[in-house]
């Protein structure tokens, strides 16, 4: 996988330290201001434990020899393992939000008991390797000092919690919401969305209703706040504890509410495929992966991820799914944890990607940026929910297929197969263009169509594409 070379774009907020890509490799810069507290670290080994106990992803300092000549002038230098896909909160499921707060929650105990805490609690401090969450920024961690209270606990609301609220009491998912804002859903914006039935929680009260009126009558009497913040810093260790113990505890059981079925949720199970049908369309898949051994393969339309676990079982080291349905994306991730795969699936709309955004739109970078670093695509049954159902011109949806990768496999679905038979029932076929020769065209237009194989009775056709050479 390729990356951009130099320092990070988004890493400009700490004054501590900066991320820089170089040569393939991650660093992580720690200036002089921030010498204090690296050394706090280093003396009492919190890197290395926090690495060792799963919280921390893999670090080491480099000597003044092994670093590279761009970062001569930090005061030390971290080398950080690489993660194989940069993806961010918006993007995550339920399941997923769930999981890296979880881990802030039990990072922060674990903390807490050798005198340190995190700094504050943003959840782009969390990358997912995989199904496992892992929290990446080192100089994130400082000494704790007695009766120091949770300052971050706003921002753990905001970008942790009222997103997950927002989905287990009113069935809402956060992901468009939190791409709007990047950080994350405003307690008062919360507050006004939910019933009265709702704020009988005690819970729901103590983190929600209750700050929501604290903060407003911050915003009339400042003096007041002052006095309260002098307040908490008689917060008691012991306090402290316990309140990320509850916290951690409700958190644990929060559920989403939209538990029905969806439209896509259960295609895997009902589609127009046989057994037959399926394990040819598998072996298709498997055999590609196999051929080309792919670092990172991505799988637009992955659904609940039959097909990334074909490519990693072909041999393909890391596969990124992409899946516009929300509840499709929490299948698939339920699969990659329960059986520990590098599979990451993501919330996805193909027709509304992630885009370039933050700050100057370079903070974070957009789905095309990070996924044209894919050596190998997977797109099946995908082209005609673009076609059909988005009313996207067929030459432009294979235009962006292309893009994203030097080789991959893309299915055709012809208009006679009975899941398009079924999306035209009930509007108007103004889609004359959608031939499989206007389709063919259009690939080889792109890229050399290096093989065609049917792969159902009704005569779905993957083509493997490669246009590697030019």
């Amino acid at each position: 996988m390729h990356a951009p070379k130099g320092k990070v774009a988004g890493s400009y907020r700490d004054p501590a330290g900066e991320v820089h890509h170089i040569d393939g490799q991650w660093f992580r810069t720690i200036n002089p201001c921030a010498t204090d507290q690296y050394t706090f670290l280093q003396h009492h080994d919190l890197l290395l434990q926090s690495i060792e106990q799963g919280f921390l992803i893999g670090t080491r300092a480099l000597s003044a020899e092994e670093r590279p000549a761009e970062l001569a002038h930090a005061a030390h230098v971290l080398l950080h393992d690489e993660i194989p896909y940069i993806s961010y909160p918006y993007e995550w499921s339920f399941a997923q939000l769930k999981a890296a707060a979880l881990l802030h929650l039990d990072f922060q105990r674990f903390l807490l008991e050798k005198n340190a805490i995190l700094t504050d609690a943003t959840a782009y401090n969390v990358q997912f390797i995989g199904s496992k969450p892992v929290f990446i920024d080192a100089l994130s961690l400082a000494a704790y000092q007695e009766g120091q209270f949770w300052l971050a606990h706003g921002q753990f609301c905001e970008q942790f919690l009222n997103p997950l609220l927002l989905r287990a009491k009113k069935g809402v998912p956060h992901n468009a919401w939190y791409r709007g804002t990047l950080t994350g859903i405003s307690t008062p914006d919360l507050n006004a969305l939910l019933s009265l039935g709702d704020k009988f929680s005690w819970n729901v009260f103590s983190q929600v209703v209750l700050p929501t009126w604290l903060e407003r009558k911050t915003l009339n009497h400042p003096q007041a706040a002052h006095a309260r913040i002098n307040q908490k810093k008689n917060f008691s260790k012991t306090a402290y504890r316990g309140f990320l113990t509850l916290l951690r505890d409700w958190i644990a059981t929060l559920v989403p509410r939209d538990t029905g079925k969806s439209v896509w949720e259960e295609y895997a199970h009902t589609n127009v495929y046989s057994e037959t049908d399926a394990a040819i369309k598998g072996r298709v898949v498997e055999t590609f992966a196999n051929q080309w051994k792919p670092a990172l393969l991505i799988d637009l339309g992955c659904n609940v991820g039959d097909y990334s676990l074909a490519a990693l079982k072909g041999g393909a080291d890391y596969v990124v799914g992409f899946d516009f349905d929300h509840k499709a994306v929490e299948l698939a991730y339920e699969r990659a944890r329960l059986s520990s795969s590098r599979f990451l699936p993501l919330s996805f709309d193909a027709t509304n990607p992630s885009p370039d955004t933050g700050w100057r739109q370079r903070e974070r970078e957009g789905f095309e940026q990070r996924s044209k670093r894919a050596d190998a695509l997977i797109a099946l049954a995908f082209v005609h929910h673009l076609a059909i159902g988005k009313n996207i011109p067929l030459d432009q949806a294979v235009e962006m297929l292309v893009s994203l990768a030097p080789r991959g496999l893309i299915e055709f679905v012809q208009k006679d197969d009975e899941t398009i038979r079924t999306m035209l029932a009930i509007r108007a076929d103004i889609f004359p263009h959608y031939t499989p020769e206007a389709f063919t065209a259009a690939l080889e237009k792109r890229a050399k169509i290096v093989a065609a194989t049917v792969v159902s009775h009704s005569g779905r056709t993957i083509y493997e594409y490669d246009r590697s050479g030019g």
